[in-house]
């Protein structure tokens, strides 16, 4: 079975996790080998870039810049494909992915305001052609989202921390992505309960003609 790389989008507090963990699961059981990963992060390096980017510099007079933050994400997603995607996909496993380079776009491009042809030109530099499968995006309003995200990581997570109208301008990137790329987008309602989302994602998977059960 050729590898598969399925990515999972959406705003701060999503369920993006619990979604994860419940399609490796299903596709466990129907004989599929399922690699979860994460971005920022999915090795060792792109890990300890992760702990850079979502907590706080201990300095009170430094913050990250939009640019640098651009940067170091592109530099996490570099090591983590060398080491963790692109192995498992040549290996013809699937692998499952907590945001991807569709994250950059939207949190630093819709976010942060840095010009598309930036994000384009080191986006190309790193993926060259790779693109997902498949992108679920998880919608749900920024205010529900942001008091789940704000309740798991007790307030350490440096972008749930931004501005509300940061993370509308979060929500409408997104949607604006679906609607630009229909044929590898999916937007998924997870205001939903739990299992209803799964069985949309699943659903969804399962039009990717892969005979699964």
């Amino acid at each position: 079975m050729a590898g598969r790389l399925i990515t999972f989008e959406g705003g701060e507090g999503c369920g993006k996790t619990t979604q994860i963990a419940l399609l490796s699961q299903r596709l466990q059981r129907a004989g599929v080998t399922v690699v979860t990963t994460r971005e920022p992060g999915g090795s060792p390096l792109a890990e300890q870039l992760r702990s850079l980017l979502l907590h706080a510099l201990p300095s009170t007079t430094e913050t990250i810049q939009p640019l640098t933050e651009l940067l170091l994400m592109s530099a996490a997603r570099c090591q983590h494909l060398a080491y963790t995607i692109q192995p498992a996909h040549a290996a013809g496993q699937w692998v499952l992915c907590d945001r991807f380079h569709d994250s950059t776009w939207v949190y630093q491009g819709h976010g942060r305001g840095i010009e598309p042809v930036v994000i384009a030109t080191i986006n190309r530099l790193v993926l060259g052609t790779l693109l997902p499968d498949l992108t679920l995006v998880l919608d749900i309003s920024p205010e529900i989202g942001l008091q789940r995200a704000r309740d798991r990581d007790g307030g350490n997570d440096r972008f749930a921390r931004e501005e509300l109208l940061f993370h509308q301008r979060i929500r409408q990137g997104f949607l604006d992505l679906v609607e630009q790329q229909p044929q590898r987008c999916c937007l998924i309602d997870a205001s939903q309960s739990v299992d209803q989302v799964a069985e949309r994602i699943w659903s969804r998977v399962e039009e990717m003609g892969i005979g699964l059960c």
